[in-house]
């Protein structure tokens, strides 16, 4: 069998992830760079290529790869659209880069060259077979010129001739070539996968009378705001009818008083369910007006996906099949030990009606892809089945392909990856309780460094209506400050939840990180002027993300040394390095902090005896720093950190310098 005749090895593809189960993610003009062990017996030279196509039907191209040393190849392609890529290698033996290897070594040697001229001959003959005529001219003339020559030296300087190489090269003899066992898959999204901004706001809480229960049309009036920011995400909790039987107080209580407005992930009502809209709060007229006025501003709107109920929800008398009901006929609430959330009840993966269940919740994702929503933060889909969730991700995106979706599992990291892995967009993170020097260095390497860059892509949230992490409780403005600038630089996409991080607010339910007074329970007036508040800082990080592609992805962050523990310092380049950040923060909310921090100036490419500029993007400052090693020091309480803008000094042919 000629399959018997293949000998060439290709092994260790990376990325490659498990054996090809799933895809790794990139999003519109990324590279998809590869790499792979390819080998072969004996001391033959073998070439090889990186074969991709569009969808699993498209035309194949084929890219040769490049010889790192070592039996190691590389070769990388753009993605230009949105969807699915296929990639996969080739392996085959180069007998004429063989021969000219070989022929070289003889005539180093001063060994006699004539029988190999002859053999040189038959390699241009065979491989003009599968030439153009001009070409098929060309090869056979140099072959003609290669077994009647007199003269061996001159023969073999036609045999070692660049232009020969190139024209043979053209032809390769792919006889007996090994192809890769597997095609391997790349899942391409748009560009606001890789990087986004995200402001979390309740609607029913954009009113500006106190007390008064907000709309979508007030809701509008934000947008400019919001924008001004920097945000283009708007994420709203659940805008459904909520239920009324045990229905949540205010602070979490148990039991309501007249006027509480419930907990909007308790979805559902004699008003409606998940395609319905929470009458205070408009029509799906004003709904849909709001998310086109959005649009205006570059502002996208992102819905929550929370798949539960309400104890009122008309699932339950329409479909009980799909729930968990106890012997004694009352249902199964939602529970995770000691909390519990006597207004909402889960949904039975496990019921007989499961296809049933599934086609429901999939025609809820379209109801609203429908109404022009591309951005779903998808509720504890680590409580869900991953083969539900792989299939719905699925099906929405044979309809909508644009649809991204934020997986929001605080829950084991296995589980957080393979959430990934099946198909979300993005992913929360433990950013949230990394604070120390040591814990955001190797959180960050895991998720950079690691295999998990390839299908991982972090979400960065200081805070959310649940969580009121300990280092915002007791550290001031300067501690919200020094979180914003981490998740903000560290990762490309990250988000807040807006007012309550904008306005600073720390007090927390005792001994817990949760929000005394939570928003979650009650509706809340904001004071949208009031002075003092980080609403122009965020405003000038977020234009600081915007205008540094060295900060829209993750992938390329990079630690670098700094002699003090209190101090993180990290790097973000563009690969062309036309785009070099330098960002140096002091993790003490308390006290001033110096350092020496080590630049890797070769790394990016700045020459050891010339002076570079570095700009910092918050305060304005300028400096004039010459070596790698530089001294810093950062007041909490007047700016934490340093995002520096780095300009190597070019030195010109009019014997002047200039910064770039």
């Amino acid at each position: 069998m000629d399959g018997d005749r293949r000998r060439v090895v290709i092994e260790n593809v990376s990325p490659e992830i498990e054996g090809g189960c799933f895809p790794v993610k990139r999003v519109v003009d990324e590279v998809v760079t590869v790499q792979a062990d390819i080998f072969a017996d004996g001391h033959d030279e073998v070439c090889a290529s990186l074969l991709y196509r569009k969808g699993k039907s498209g035309e194949w191209h084929e890219v040769p790869l490049k010889h790192l040393g070592n039996d190691r190849w590389e070769g990388s392609f753009v993605v230009g659209e949105v969807g699915i890529y296929e990639y996969t290698l080739r392996g085959w033996i180069d007998h004429f880069s063989t021969w000219r290897r070989d022929l070289r070594k003889k005539l180093k040697a001063d060994q006699d060259v004539t029988f190999d001229l002859f053999i040189g001959a038959r390699h241009l003959e065979k491989r003009g077979e599968k030439a153009g005529e001009h070409d098929r001219q060309k090869l056979r003339l140099w072959a003609r010129q290669l077994k009647t020559s007199s003269d061996a030296a001159k023969a073999s300087s036609v045999a070692l001739s660049d232009e020969l190489a190139d024209l043979m090269a053209t032809y390769p003899d792919k006889d007996f070539a090994t192809d890769y066992e597997r095609k391997l898959v790349v899942m391409v999204e748009r560009e606001r996968a890789l990087f986004s901004t995200w402001y979390e706001l309740f609607p029913r809480s954009c009113s500006s009378g106190s007390g008064k229960h907000g709309t979508f049309r007030e809701c509008q009036k934000l947008l400019p705001r919001i924008a001004e920011m920097g945000f283009d995400i708007l994420y709203f909790p659940p805008i459904h009818p909520i239920g009324k039987s045990r229905r949540k107080g205010k602070g979490n209580s148990p039991v309501s008083e007249p006027g509480d407005p419930g907990s909007p992930w308790a979805i559902g009502s004699e008003e409606g369910g998940h395609k319905s809209i929470h009458p205070e709060l408009g029509t799906m007229v004003d709904f849909k007006k709001l998310v086109k006025e959005a649009k205006k501003h570059d502002i996208e709107i992102a819905m929550d996906l929370a798949f539960q109920c309400s104890r009122d929800h008309p699932y339950l008398k329409e479909h009980p099949e799909w729930f968990s009901w106890h012997p004694d006929g009352s249902i199964q609430y939602a529970e995770n030990p000691p909390k519990k959330y006597e207004d909402v009840v889960p949904f039975n993966f496990g019921t007989e009606s499961w296809r049933e269940l599934w086609e429901e919740l999939k025609s809820i994702t379209l109801f609203w892809a429908e109404k022009g929503i591309r951005i779903f933060r998808v509720d504890n889909p680590h409580t869900k089945p991953f083969r539900f969730w792989k299939w719905l991700l699925g099906e929405v995106r044979g309809s909508y392909p644009d649809v991204l979706f934020l997986s929001e599992a605080f829950t084991k990291p296995k589980v957080m990856y393979h959430l990934a892995k099946i198909g979300f967009s993005q992913s929360y993170t433990y950013f949230t309780w990394r604070n120390t020097k040591r814990e955001l260095t190797e959180y960050l390497s895991e998720l950079t460094s690691t295999e998990v860059r390839e299908y991982f892509r972090p979400n960065f949230w200081p805070n959310t209506p649940d969580i009121l992490p300990e280092f915002l409780q007791y550290d001031g403005i300067q501690g919200f400050t020094i979180r914003l600038i981490l998740a903000g630089t560290l990762s490309s996409n990250y988000g807040i939840y807006g007012p309550a991080f904008e306005f600073c607010l720390n007090e927390a339910v005792t001994g817990k990180e949760e929000y005394l007074n939570s928003e979650k329970y009650e509706v809340k007036s904001w004071d949208w002027e009031k002075p003092g508040t980080l609403r122009d800082f965020i405003a000038r990080v977020n234009r600081i993300r915007r205008e540094n592609a060295a900060l829209q992805t993750t992938r390329n962050v990079k630690f670098h040394d700094v002699d003090n523990d209190y101090m993180l310092f990290y790097s973000k380049t563009t690969e062309d390095l036309s785009n070099t950040v330098l960002i140096i923060v002091n993790l003490d909310p308390f006290h001033t902090q110096s350092g020496w921090v080590t630049v890797p100036c070769a790394e990016l490419g700045i020459e050891s005896d010339q002076p570079y500029l570095v700009h910092d993007l918050l305060s304005d400052d300028k400096y004039i720093w010459q070596s790698e090693r530089n001294f810093v020091e950062l007041n909490p309480h007047v700016l934490p950190a340093h995002v520096f803008r780095v300009h190597r000094r070019l030195r010109r042919e009019a014997d002047f310098d200039y910064y770039m």
